[in-house]
């Protein structure tokens, strides 16, 4: 969901991104062709977040992406911000809904 908000938050899409991430699931469904898969098989296997990866998909058309790894809990100030902000949005009373998540449910 961060990337997915990051990309939409970008007013133009002539620059090359640079995404950092501590989640090598992240990271390596990208670099390493996982999501093309997922797509091919149509998310057989028990995949989660096909709403939220299909997103991405669609999104990240319009963008030149490089996906870099970085070690979480690890004294990187910016990854460690990044957390405080996505703790709190998590722990906040105002959360939006996850319709994706809300449909596969019923």
């Amino acid at each position: 969901m961060a990337v997915i908000a990051g990309l939409k938050a970008l007013k133009s899409n002539q620059y090359p991104i640079q995404l950092y991430s501590d989640s090598t699931y992240v990271v390596h469904a990208i670099d390493k062709g996982w999501l093309d898969k997922w797509i091919r098989t149509g998310f057989k296997g028990g995949i989660k977040n096909k709403d939220l990866w299909m997103e991405f998909h669609a999104l990240a058309k319009s963008f030149r992406i490089q996906f870099f790894w970085v070690k979480g809990h690890a004294e990187n100030p910016y990854n460690n911000r990044c957390d405080e902000l996505a703790t709190q949005a998590a722990d906040g009373d105002d959360l939006m809904p996850d319709d994706g998540y809300e449909a596969s449910q019923s």
